[in-house]
């Protein structure tokens, strides 16, 4: 799959810029507030219908009351997506070959996308959710059935929170039938999302040995442990979440919380089965960031049987030259990416080809060369 164009209005600082793109490597270069990271953002949008990292207000450029985006994807055929969101009907519009899709989740995966970007530091380091969050989007965009159950899982925690709070305050055995009846509900879809997620981490785990390996060699044997009952059969699964609900039921009417289930669960990274996040050196950290990146991208080419675009945002200025020279030669591997710098002066050790693409961003000019 290739991002072959891209038109933006109102988006940020640009105001009314129109750009095309190499099947290969593209190079958005420019220095800081030239827009770059805005034009992956765009991407994200196109892929997603939302951006990675603000709310939609946000994108729209100042004193203007939208934005709108369009972007061409060519894979066996060319799809138009438009994005529009009108800050007076606080609503966003997204279109699929001037049809109205009403539904985000209609979306995801059609058209794969991964990103790195500094902020992946949060998955190592940061807190359960954020590593949660990263393999519900991988599994998300490969399975249309995970992120079904997902959404039904989650809007079931949102009900049954509302449950057990009318239980805190008013204690009758109508409420307690209902509660049961969004328990049961839980649990379903709850193991469902288990039982995917550890069949993930089985298979994931592969990839990310791979990609670890293509960085930094195999001096270091990178794993990822899911800490619930990983080793489980369903129906022990099933029993064993059971036997949780009914231990913490009191204290959940107590605090109007769901205290048991998946959305608290967490995904221990460790190399040499030693935990990073407790004992990992920062180049670890961000050497298993970028290959988990790496992995997701295999991982979705071969589930899917779709290229993903992949977005790199700021990423080798963290980075030491051998790591980055590694990653710079891993990105031939994988087609069209979109990569951010702010200066090729001191970067040397990038692995060029002819047909990549420099996109120069300043002042709201665009200029485009090709390496010779």
């Amino acid at each position: 799959m290739i991002l072959s164009r891209l038109y933006l209005r109102n988006f940020r600082i640009h105001k009314n810029i129109n750009l095309t793109f190499s099947d290969t490597l593209n190079y958005i270069v420019g220095g800081n507030g030239q827009g770059k990271t805005s034009l992956l953002e765009a991407a994200y949008y196109l892929c997603t219908t939302k951006s990675f990292n603000a709310k939609d207000i946000e994108a729209v450029s100042f004193s203007e009351n939208d934005f709108e985006i369009n972007g061409f994807f060519n894979d066996k055929t060319e799809d138009k997506i438009r994005v529009i969101f009108s800050v007076p009907e606080n609503r966003k519009y997204y279109f699929q070959n001037d049809k109205l899709i009403s539904r985000s989740s209609k979306i995801i995966g059609k058209f794969p996308v991964v990103i790195l970007t500094p902020a992946d530091h949060a998955i190592t380091q940061g807190s359960p959710a954020e590593r949660r969050k990263l393999v519900d989007s991988v599994i998300s965009q490969a399975s249309s059935t995970y992120l079904d159950i997902l959404l039904d899982y989650n809007k079931t925690l949102k009900q049954r929170s509302v449950v057990l709070n009318r239980l805190r305050e008013n204690f009758t055995k109508s409420v307690v039938t209902e509660l049961d009846a969004w328990t049961d509900k839980l649990m379903e879809n709850g193991v469902e999302l288990i039982l995917h997620r550890i069949k993930f981490i089985d298979s994931f785990n592969k990839y990310v040995f791979e990609s670890y390996k293509k960085i930094i060699g195999d001096k270091e044997n990178p794993s990822i442990r899911y800490s619930f009952l990983e080793d489980k059969t369903e129906g022990e699964i099933a029993n064993i979440f059971q036997s949780l609900i009914n231990e913490k039921k009191e204290e959940e009417i107590r605090r109007g919380v769901n205290l048991v289930g998946p959305h608290r669960d967490d995904f221990i990274f460790k190399i040499n089965d030693v935990s990073l996040r407790t004992y990992g050196s920062q180049g670890q950290h961000k050497t298993f960031q970028t290959a988990l990146r790496f992995a997701e991208f295999f991982y979705l080419k071969d589930t899917s049987g779709k290229t993903p675009i992949f977005l790199l945002d700021d990423v080798f200025g963290e980075l030491d030259a051998y790591r980055a020279g590694k990653i710079s030669e891993y990105l031939k591997e994988v087609g069209q990416a979109f990569i951010t710098l702010t200066d090729f002066a001191d970067f040397s050790f990038l692995k060029k080809d002819e047909n990549d693409r420099i996109i120069k961003l300043d002042n709201g000019n665009i200029a485009y060369a090709w390496w010779i």
